[in-house]
């Protein structure tokens, strides 16, 4: 599986973005797709996931802000993130797998930088 995510940019607190993930390769390989993000001096952390019937979870930190989404025709995978906080910086990474435990293939991250 391959991973190529975008969308990265930045943008004002409580501004909002849009990511996207482009998978290719196998489908039953990316049957869950997550995002996970690093922030400078941090490790990598739980963002999102959305399984192959749309069903997703979320970090607290995120709840009630991103939206996690699935183009099953178009394999891609977004992130909807609204009012956005200093805190959400970060490099975000999109990952896929066969199952809950956690990816198996990484794509390159893309950068969120949030200014207030």
């Amino acid at each position: 599986v391959q991973l190529q995510a975008s969308g990265g940019g930045l943008v004002q607190a409580g501004a909002s973005l849009r990511l996207s993930c482009v998978a290719s390769g196998s489908t039953m390989l990316s049957s869950v797709m997550y995002w996970y993000r690093k922030a400078p001096g941090k490790q990598r952390v739980f963002v999102a996931n959305v399984a192959f019937n749309d069903r997703t979870y979320y970090a607290d930190s995120v709840k009630g802000r991103f939206t996690a989404s699935r183009d099953h025709a178009a394999r891609t995978m977004y992130l909807q993130m609204t009012s956005l906080k200093d805190e959400d910086t970060a490099v975000y990474y999109c990952g896929a797998a066969r199952n809950w435990d956690g990816p198996e293939y990484w794509g390159q991250g893309t950068q969120v930088t949030v200014s207030s």
